[in-house]
């Protein structure tokens, strides 16, 4: 297997990354909605703080995919796949990077506007609170999280479609 991409599969560095955010995207989206229904109290804090280094991690992990798949080429959909499945297909993609962006900077913001200091790991932020601003966050935070549910739901659902009806294994391309 080759590191970087080809024109007719993924290298090692894009399967890393895919299977990398998968994982971490498995862990955040189940912690962050326990999150949602704790009560306020130690337990709760110390989950807190993992689910912000957890989506601080993943905010990085995603500009550095991005950053990677702008100087790679990226493997060719089959030519089977008529054009409306290959629109379909970018525009998934495109979506699933923006929301898990507006998902990680929204988080940002909500806990940087309660007047919270945030560890980027680099630096610590902190700015002045507002808490109607932080409440806005908040909402688009969970609309975000709901649109990529939603997301890597068709993105699962393709994968699936395609083996059962078009009998092509898409999932040995990112394996």
């Amino acid at each position: 297997m080759r590191l970087k991409n080809t024109l007719t599969e993924y290298g090692a560095i894009s399967r890393i990354f895919h299977w990398l955010s998968a994982t971490v995207l498995i862990i955040q989206i189940p912690l962050g909605m326990y999150l949602v229904d704790m009560d306020f109290s130690e337990k709760r804090l110390t989950i807190e703080n993992i689910h912000v280094a957890v989506g601080i991690s993943i905010f990085y992990l995603t500009l550095l995919r991005l950053i990677y798949k702008a100087f790679n080429p990226t493997p060719k959909l089959n030519n089977s796949i008529f054009p409306g499945q290959k629109i379909i297909a970018k525009l998934n993609h495109v979506f699933l990077y923006i929301s898990i962006l507006m998902i990680t900077i929204s988080g940002a913001l909500k806990k940087l506007y309660n007047g919270e200091e945030l560890d980027m790991f680099f630096f610590n932020l902190e700015i002045q609170d507002n808490f109607e601003l932080a409440e806005i966050f908040y909402k688009i935070h969970i609309l975000g999280n709901y649109t990529l549910i939603a997301l890597i739901s068709l993105h699962i659902f393709a994968v699936l479609i395609h083996k059962i009806l078009f009998k092509e294994n898409l999932l040995k391309r990112i394996l």
